[in-house]
């Protein structure tokens, strides 16, 4: 599927070479977040939240619908009047990536500061064939007076083959990826979660769609995700797409956004969502009236000079160890090993209970991660977790995954969220598998809000229930040291084997098993 950055870059018609970029990157000049300023929607329900709430809380509500999560991005820059800041791990150009570029460059028309961080696999995955106009794009954007456009650990070759021999001679450098999504409002307001930008992940994929979930808060967290963002946008790891060679004149930048325009008019994909920005009043006060307060705090790991330090494992296990009576998590990939399924046994023993919803094979995008979890499933059910697993045609995909009027051939499990005792709340970008835990950048956010934790552990229930999930059960013993056999049940459907969507699907589990854990 050939995807660009922002969509500007079909209309542009740029010479084909390739350039270098030297490989200690220059360094963009440092910059920081705006502070919050007087005066704009925002600023208005900041307060009546700080009236309610107190300083110290922010409110918090859970974007639950793929449908929500698009709208309330759309929100939010429609709302800001002050500066946006937007950090992703991918940015397709197709409908929703479109959308938000044309709603973005609005913004900045009207004076809005925008900063934008994404890494740069979006642009080596945009255009294979054509690698200038990836970084076109991105120039494009960046050309715009007020918006600046940076990119995470950037590939020195530019060309498409210089990039993967780069890859190649430079493995270790050109695998760690920023995974962080975020986005800041008037720094008064954030979304953090699992979506990235692109269609699947906003229900308007015909081939396939995530269950996917952000929280939107109000208040101090939105400082805290502040300071995650320019950790990253001021880190060495960083340069300016300015410095990547593609040099672009205003009238390519009004080209770029005709292009835009042009994809946009009548696009049947978006009949839910208005194409120009609309004034949010009405919507910001229900949701500042409906939001639960919490104490919160924005976690990361820490990117430096030759790399990332990873503090995101740390903050996870301190919030499991304060369970006391229940965790409950939802986690798109999971790949545990020995020492995780013994500790985890361990608390299931001293009266905790775990139950944990992943992906099942039929509904994974990533088959090589289902190759490394599989061997676990038994360890997991005798350790005492109560295991599920996502269906790919689960009663909650046209509700929650599919954005009407689209109907995607299948539901994938994409959220990273954790509920302990009903009073702490983690969501974000971390997977529970070697590459989150020890490769890429994540973040995330824990809450100290019973309110919001019940909202989440409800929702979590729902997509365990057996129209939505597969309860999984040991079956007969292995034999001969083989793992036990495991049952998948839902309702009065019981399997003996593990549900899939097609053969090609069990081929590629089969041979991922050979490939190395320690990629995924």
């Amino acid at each position: 599927m050939i995807r660009t950055l922002t969509a500007l870059a079909p209309a542009l018609l740029l010479a084909a070479c390739a350039s270098e970029l030297p490989r200690d990157l220059p360094r963009a000049a440092p910059e920081h977040a705006l502070a919050p300023q007087p005066g704009g929607p925002l600023a208005d329900i900041e307060a009546r939240l700080q009236a309610r709430l107190g300083p110290e809380e922010s409110g918090f509500e859970l974007l639950n619908s793929n449908t929500e999560g698009l709208r309330w991005r759309l929100a939010l820059i429609d709302s800001a009047e002050h500066s946006l800041d937007l950090q992703y791990y991918v940015w397709w150009g197709d409908e929703t990536g479109a959308l938000l570029m044309k709603r973005i460059i609005l913004a900045a028309d009207r004076g809005v500061k925008v900063r934008i961080l994404v890494d740069d696999l979006t642009t080596m995955l945009a255009n294979a064939t054509e690698p200038r106009l990836r970084d076109a794009a991105a120039a494009v954007v960046d050309a715009h007076p007020n918006i600046e456009v940076r990119l995470f650990n950037p590939w020195r070759s530019r060309s498409f083959g210089g990039r993967l021999l780069d890859t190649v001679m430079n493995f270790e450098r050109a695998n760690q990826r920023m995974h962080n999504k975020l986005m800041i409002a008037d720094n008064r307001a954030a979304v953090i979660g699992g979506r990235n930008l692109g269609n699947e992940y906003m229900g308007l994929s015909p081939a396939f769609n995530f269950r996917d979930l952000d929280t939107i808060g109000i208040g101090p967290v939105a400082r805290q995700s502040s300071e995650v963002f320019d950790r990253f946008w001021n880190s060495r790891l960083v340069a300016s797409a300015g410095a990547i060679g593609v040099e672009v004149t205003p009238e390519e930048l009004q080209k770029g956004y005709q292009a835009i325009n042009r994809r946009l008019a009548g696009n049947p994909l978006l009949s839910e969502f208005r194409i120009e920005p609309q004034t949010w009043r009405d919507l910001l006060d229900a949701l500042a009236a409906g939001m639960a307060g919490g104490r919160s705090r924005v976690f990361t790991d820490n990117p430096v000079d030759d790399g990332v330090e990873h503090l995101m494992p740390q903050a996870i296990r301190g919030l499991l160890e304060k369970a006391e009576n229940e965790v409950i998590i939802t986690n798109a990939y999971i790949i545990p090993n020995g020492k995780v399924v013994d500790w985890i046994g361990g608390e299931v023993k001293r009266g905790v209970r775990y139950r944990v919803l992943t992906n099942s094979l039929a509904s994974h995008d990533v088959p090589a991660v289902n190759s490394h979890y599989r061997i676990w499933r038994d360890n997991l059910l005798r350790a005492g977790v109560e295991l599920y697993e996502t269906r790919s045609d689960a009663a909650t995909k046209v509700r929650l995954a599919d954005t009407p009027p689209v109907e995607g051939e299948f539901m994938g499990l994409h959220v990273k969220a954790v509920v302990v005792d009903r009073w702490y709340v983690f969501i974000g970008s971390m997977n529970f598998d070697p590459r989150s835990w020890r490769i890429n950048s994540e973040m995330g956010v824990i809450v100290e809000s019973p309110a919001l934790a019940e909202k989440l552990a409800a929702v979590m229930e729902v997509d365990m229930r057996p129209e939505n999930a597969w309860r999984l059960e040991l079956g007969e013993p292995g034999k001969y040291g083989e793992e036990d056999e495991v049952l998948w049940i839902a309702g009065d459907t019981t399997l003996r084997h593990q549900p899939t969507r097609s053969t090609w699907q069990l081929v590629q589990d089969f041979l991922f098993a050979f490939f190395p854990r320690s990629l995924y």
